[in-house]
């Protein structure tokens, strides 16, 4: 019964991420989409093997014997996942404690950790509560204005916590890199990202502003090595693969359209990936 499970679990999530519409919708709801069909099957598959492992090996289920199959494997996927996450936690602590090496400087009034490099970076490093980290290069880069506008987006990014949720977010699909549609949903939740910090920031400073600092930076990273590196793994202004659709962060800058992207989340879609957790009862 426990295998049964593992199985019809496992075409459930491939099959929601098999036919995902990835088709262009518009960014103001996109976020829903990608969000859903990003988290329902990981989340579904670790429910799943939580629920074989709580039931055990013996007994049975409904009348269907329980094996050792299907509990080793899942014992197997739970101990991949928790060493996944202690992992990924250990490299953000590292992380923060490299920042925490950084010199402080106060930068249009905001206190932020000073990297000596001449690649234009700036990225919040962290958790729940993040640091603010900037380049001397992209001092060098950006003027007063632009600058500004950049402290703007990356304090966007500390109000919606997206270091932390982005962790989280990674290392469900760290755990399954196998199921479709895994990158290009990723990618487009950290594109999605960047608009939501720009669409933000764009209510304290002019959104041209901001616009036109995207292009001088990335402008800028066309000029350095590209075999230059920081270290820092977190979220980053002028990440490789947002610079690459910079167009729809400007686009979505420069709309007249005032809407915010809808983020709201409803809980029945969390609630269904609960579902193998209801068979346990049922387990004697």
């Amino acid at each position: 019964m426990h295998l049964l499970m593992i199985v019809v679990s496992l075409i459930l999530a491939w099959s929601i991420r098999l036919y995902t519409p990835l088709s262009y919708i518009p960014w103001t709801t996109r976020w829903q989409r990608s969000l859903f069909c990003f988290v329902f099957s990981p989340l579904l598959l670790l429910m799943t093997a939580i629920a074989v492992v709580v039931m055990g090996c013996h007994g049975k289920m409904l009348g269907w014997q329980s094996s050792w199959y299907g509990y080793l494997l899942s014992i197997g996927f739970l101990l991949f996942t928790i060493t996944s996450i202690i992992k990924l936690a250990f490299q953000g602590w590292r992380s923060i404690q490299m920042t925490n090496n950084y010199p402080q400087k106060i930068v249009e009034g905001k206190t932020v950790r000073l990297l000596d490099t001449s690649f234009p970076y700036s990225a919040q490093v962290g958790f729940w509560n993040s640091k603010l980290v900037v380049s001397q290069g992209l001092l060098d880069t950006l003027d007063k204005e632009h600058l500004n506008a950049v402290i703007a987006h990356e304090e966007a990014h500390t109000q919606y916590r997206d270091t932390f949720w982005f962790v989280l977010l990674g290392w469900l699909g760290y755990i399954t890199p196998w199921l479709p549609n895994t990158n290009e949903l990723w990618q487009d939740l950290l594109l999605l990202r960047e608009i939501r910090a720009d669409r933000r920031a764009s209510q304290q400073v002019d959104p041209l502003l901001i616009a036109e600092s995207l292009v001088l930076v990335t402008k800028r990273t066309h000029t350095i090595s590209e075999n230059i590196t920081t270290g820092i793994m977190e979220a980053t202004f002028h990440d490789k693969v947002i610079s690459s659709r910079l167009n729809e962060r400007i686009d979505a800058l420069l709309s007249e359209s005032k809407n915010q992207i809808i983020t709201s989340w409803k809980l029945s879609c969390i609630l269904l990936t609960l579902s193998p957790l209801i068979l346990i009862p049922f387990h004697g």
